[in-house]
């Protein structure tokens, strides 16, 4: 909502100060009412299908997954972390656009949201024809409405129970034909929360240039300081299903396209687009977040 809001003060005419002209603070006269009504109706489909706004996923309260509108690509981003950006599956963002592994993209092209691929059992992708909107009970614009919390995923099955005479660093925990461990050893100072303050992740205590590590073998899918609330921020493909994200880097220690063993130092811990040094984790199946407390070994 908050971005519907923004865009529309955006196409609104302004004073001479540069201040937005609001219809709801002046006083028209005679006809006026009627020009504000049907300029009203004839933007508010324009802004809904035009690009997602900044205040998008800026705001806390607001989760994905988004269905509407479009992205133009900025220079840096990949298909994985705009699908991050809008919570939606990498492979269902791609097959969306016809984008096919290894799901490259340029700057300056522009994916649909509004279009909704699918993603089969044994990876193959088909693509709607259709508009989401048209074709999907979920809405295609946000509406004033408080948005749905994420669906809750069940609990996976743990295939193996942790080492708990090794060392923290050490132990592992095998979910999801995944060997997890913890990717920084600090204080948990705020856990998965999917309703009040939205954490789709958890948060890591420690001190600027400790180690963050990762939290399982995969391949870097994405190095960089694109997503706004991430700060310096790394994804990693472990799977076709799970990726797992390491935020507030004060330093990134790995490229793009790089395999990482689980264990091995990716960056330093920092305090880059937050208040404090700390590690942001999030582990996503198929595009959607889940509690990573449920995957990292007990402590």
């Amino acid at each position: 909502m908050r971005g519907f809001i923004i865009a529309a003060k955006a196409v609104l005419p302004r004073l001479p100060s540069g201040a937005p002209v609001s219809p709801c603070s002046q006083k028209p006269e005679g006809g006026r009412t009627w020009l504000w009504l049907l300029l009203s109706l004839v933007l508010v489909p324009f802004l809904l299908t035009g690009c997602n706004t900044q205040a998008l996923y800026q705001d806390d309260i607001y989760n994905p997954p988004v269905y509407w509108g479009r992205h133009v690509v900025k220079q840096g981003e990949t298909l994985y972390s705009i699908a991050w950006r809008y919570g939606r599956d990498y492979r269902e963002l791609g097959d969306a656009n016809n984008i096919k592994p290894p799901y490259s993209i340029k700057t300056g092209q522009v994916l649909r949201l509004d279009v909704r691929g699918t993603v089969t059992s044994s990876g193959d992708n088909k693509r709607s024809s259709k508009p989401v909107a048209s074709s999907s009970p979920k809405p295609a614009a946000p509406s004033t409405s408080r948005p749905q919390a994420p669906r809750q995923e069940p609990k996976p099955k743990v295939s193996k129970a942790p080492d708990k005479e090794s060392p923290l660093k050490g132990q592992t925990q095998t979910v999801a034909s995944i060997d997890w461990r913890w990717p920084h050893v600090g204080t948990v100072i705020a856990g998965y929360s999917t309703s009040g303050k939205v954490n789709k992740g958890i948060d890591i205590a420690g001190k600027e240039g400790d180690s963050v590590r990762a939290a399982a073998s995969g391949n870097v899918v994405y190095a960089g300081s694109g997503l706004l609330g991430y700060g310096n921020l790394i994804i990693v493909n472990h799977n076709e299903h799970y990726l797992s994200a390491y935020a507030h880097n004060r330093k990134i220690l790995v490229q793009e396209g790089e395999d990482v063993k689980a264990g091995q130092v990716i960056a330093e811990l920092g305090n880059s687009g937050t208040d404090r040094p700390r590690l942001h984790f999030e582990i996503r199946k198929n595009g959607s977040p889940v509690d990573p407390a449920h995957y990292l070994p007990p402590r």
